[in-house]
């Protein structure tokens, strides 16, 4: 009985085996017929790009089985074989994130925002809380540019190591499993070149972080050969000096062939153990893979490939090679009974059939759902093109723009707003119902759909930072008057304290307790895992803190000084500043970033170029705070909230005197107000940062001279005085100047739009409105090139004085002749 029992159960195992095997081999036809019809679609124009995972499905399967519940992917477009083997990507999703459905129900991942590939999953629901992230696969927002997927990378790896050395840090329970995720990352060969990459690798070494890397290697990137992108041609070899000895810490590193299906399962399965058990980071080289479609659908690879390599590729294909597999696999018995996957070739042919019916069949309803409801608004469009055209004198010009829709049988939004538009030109003279009817239309279908291409840059929530409301700092009469850098050291102390997802770390932040002292005795207080001190490498230093945002954290990245910030100008802009944008909504990363400038002497370190973060930020809210009490309300208004900022703290403030609040921790600065610091009469004057000091010393020889000025801080950049206070100051002095230490043309030209354009200033002005700014070159060194490189009092006096000059030079005489 026993050895029957033991026999069956062999079978059995042999019969699952054999099952999943074969479901695997299902899971690689399908992503593969998808890539393949995919492509047609873009080459028929039903598609605007194609970029696909051909030749990677085999080792994406053994990805796949060693992905768990909890744990976190961040990839890049080519791993869509994965999405679909965790069941997170079917036919019909390929197809609509193929054609930019604009519907976060089609495509799940960005509602149309992103091209094809750039995988995600939800995180958050409706009303802003988390979403059980134990208990689902979790996929970070993909981004194209190369490597880019990096540095969030880390820090989806440093939030497992968090939750399992921070005792109490998940006491919801949603966000973790004790530390036991492992954050799996993926990347093509060639793009291992790109500096984020190496960052990575050497942070996460020293980190010791459960991070499982897949270098997907098929000797390419784009056209270029592998000769030419790396050394030795291999970039394990390059590596070798990561791989752990015993001795120390390190790396563990696998190389396998992509093709070799059993061999993939177990080195994966390998290295989930050892970076989930042993939080130790694990790169897997995976070689002699394919991309038989070439990399996108811009260009063929017969181009650059010649006709051995294209003959190696068909041979060595992992799907080809896997079937191969298949089909001469046996297995003896004790029974001398031979086990197979397949009796012959017969039933992987119809499994193939069927599964290319299922993709045939996916993306012609994938199509029908992309294009029903614009031919409802095409319908509608002309049913109301017929009424006005009945009415019009320009009936045979309406008549043509409405047969040139009817025409159009597969009609984009595009198509049917541009028709709508025109039609109003026609119709400018003439007055009638059927007119307004269409007006009507027309406005309401913009505001109806621009909303699907544009919403969520930042939080449409009700907790969104700018509805954080003020709440004044409080002092007793006893109030101490200390160097400021203790009101924002005592304000971080009191976050620290109170909620332990609160980590801060960057160069010189944890022993020393940063350079500036605002963190000093924090590490001592609270260890060295909340606030601790990181190498000299901005772009992970913000991917730490973008990874264990997303991962529910709230990690306060610090950048020594402003001008570092350009290290990971990539990653803010194309991740951090994208994230709630390109996911509509789906997932967040509040991460603050703590950085210091303004004032500063030489090329390197002026501190200023605010103009453009203002345009590469977009996304992230920009705060300028004049004074570390400014500052430190700033974080607390932030930690009421889940959205991500930069807070600019001035970098001559930390030594001047300001009195120590009561309400530590509480008090807050709210985002999008500008503050009058002096009331006047004559002239409006704009600035922020270290410039207000100026701007108030200029303020005090005006007033000798009978010049009245109102001096407003701008705060916060992103945004700007949404309540249009600037406006009303304007409406009272008739006069504008803004005072700004960045470039001409940098932010004084964002404020000047913000105030003049969009606040509709210039219907109140009597004078020009005037920037007084930096100059074009970088500040030269010393006390003397700030003085002939930056608004100097003297500056900001005669600037203003000019205004007042030309507006009555009778009071206000030439200073010069």
């Amino acid at each position: 009985m026993i050895n029957k029992a033991v026999e069956s159960s062999k079978k059995l195992s042999f019969l699952e085996f054999k099952n999943e095997v074969i479901n695997d081999y299902k899971i690689a036809v399908l992503s593969r017929e998808c890539s393949l019809i995919g492509r047609r679609e873009v080459l028929t124009g039903k598609a605007k790009f194609g970029i696909f995972g051909g030749g990677k499905e085999v080792p994406q399967l053994a990805m796949a089985k060693a992905f768990k519940k909890g744990d976190w992917r961040s990839g890049y477009y080519r791993d869509q074989t994965f999405m679909m083997a965790i069941g997170e990507y079917s036919p019909k999703h390929f197809f609509a994130s193929l054609y930019a459905h604009a519907d976060i129900e089609a495509d799940s991942f960005s509602a149309g925002r992103q091209m094809n590939g750039h995988f995600a999953t939800h995180s958050i629901n409706e009303d802003g809380s988390w979403k059980n992230l134990r208990h689902q696969y979790n996929v970070s927002s993909d981004i194209s540019p190369t490597a880019g997927q990096m540095p969030r990378l880390l820090g989806l790896a440093e939030a497992s190591k968090k939750f399992r050395n921070i005792e109490g840090l998940d006491q919801q329970e949603l966000l973790s499993s004790k530390g036991n995720e492992v954050a799996w990352g993926t990347i093509g060969n060639a793009s291992t070149s790109e500096g984020p990459f190496f960052e990575t690798i050497n942070a996460a070494g020293v980190l010791k972080v459960p991070m499982v890397i897949s270098i997907w290697d098929d000797e390419y990137g784009i056209s270029v050969h592998s000769k030419y992108q790396t050394t030795k041609e291999s970039i394990s070899e390059i590596l070798k000096g990561f791989q752990r000895d015993g001795k120390g810490s390190g790396y563990e590193i696998f190389v396998v062939n992509g093709w070799n299906y059993t061999q993939l399962v177990d080195v994966y399965n390998k290295a989930s153990a050892i970076a989930r058990e042993e939080h130790v980071p694990v790169i897997i080289h995976v070689k002699e893979l394919t991309q038989p479609q070439g990399h996108s659908t811009s260009g063929s690879h017969e181009r650059y490939k010649n006709p051995e390599r294209l003959t190696w590729e068909k041979e060595h294909d992992c799907n080809a090679k896997m079937r191969e597999w298949i089909l001469n696999f046996e297995l003896e018995d004790q029974d001398g009974q031979v086990l197979k996957f397949v009796e012959n070739e017969e039933e992987l042919l119809a499994l193939e059939k069927e599964v290319k019916a299922v993709v045939r069949n996916a993306k012609k309803e994938s199509w029908n759902d992309y294009l029903k409801p614009m031919l409802q608004e095409r319908k509608e469009l002309l049913a109301l093109l017929e009424k006005a055209a009945k009415k019009s004198e320009n009936k045979i010009f309406i008549e043509k723009l409405k047969r040139e829709l009817e025409s159009t049988d597969e009609p984009i939004r595009k198509n049917i707003l541009t028709i709508g538009r025109k039609s109003l030109i026609y119709l400018r003279d003439e007055n009638f119902v059927e007119k307004e009817m269409l007006q009507n239309w027309v406005k309401d279908y913009y505001a109806i759909q621009q909303p699907k291409y544009s919403s969520h840059l930042y939080s449409e929530l009700d907790s969104k930072a700018t509805n954080i409301e003020e709440i004044e700092a409080i002092y007793d009469d006893e109030a101490e008057d200390v160097d400021a850098r203790v009101v924002i050291r005592n304000n971080f102390d009191a976050l620290l304290g109170k909620n332990k997802k609160i980590l801060i770390f960057g160069e010189d932040s944890g022993k020393i307790g940063d350079v500036n002292q605002g963190l000093e005795g924090l590490q001592e207080k609270y260890g060295e895992e909340r606030v601790y001190d990181t190498g000299i490498r901005e772009t992970t230093i913000i991917g730490q803190g973008i990874g264990m945002a997303m991962r529910g954290l709230r990690p306060i990245a610090e950048i020594q000084y402003l001008d570092y910030i350009f290290y990971a100008t990539q990653v803010l802009t194309d991740d951090l500043a994208t994230l709630r944008y390109r996911t509509f909504g789906k997932q967040i990363a509040p991460l603050i970033i703590r950085t210091r400038g303004h004032r500063l002497e030489g090329i390197w370190h002026s501190g200023s170029q605010m103009g453009s973060l203002i345009n590469l930020f977009r996304g992230i809210y920009i705060l300028v705070p004049r004074n570390m009490t400014k500052a430190a309300g700033f974080y607390n208004t932030l930690m009421k909230s889940d959205e991500p900022a930069i807070v600019i703290e001035n970098l001559n403030g930390y030594r001047l005197k300001e009195s120590i609040p009561t309400n530590l921790g509480e008090f807050t600065t709210p985002i999008g107000v500008v503050e009058t610091i002096k009331e006047g009469s004559d002239i409006t004057l704009v600035s922020y940062g270290s410039t207000l000091k100026i701007v108030e010393e200029a303020s005090k020889d005006l007033s000798q001279v009978g010049i009245d000025a109102e001096i407003i801080d701008v705060q916060s950049l992103l945004p700007f005085d949404l309540e249009h206070e600037v406006l009303q100051s304007v409406q009272k002095t008739n006069r504008l100047v803004i005072i700004d230490e960045d470039i001409p043309g940098g932010a004084s030209a964002y404020l000047l739009d913000e105030i003049i354009n969009r606040q509709g200033a210039y219907h109140f002005l009597d004078s020009k409105p005037t920037t007084i700014t930096a100059k074009a070159h970088r500040p030269a060194y010393g006390t003397d090139g700030d003085y002939f490189s930056k608004p100097s009092v003297n500056d900001i006096f005669e600037g203003v004085y000019t205004v007042m000059h030309e507006s009555n030079p009778t009071k206000f005489k030439s200073l010069f002749t």
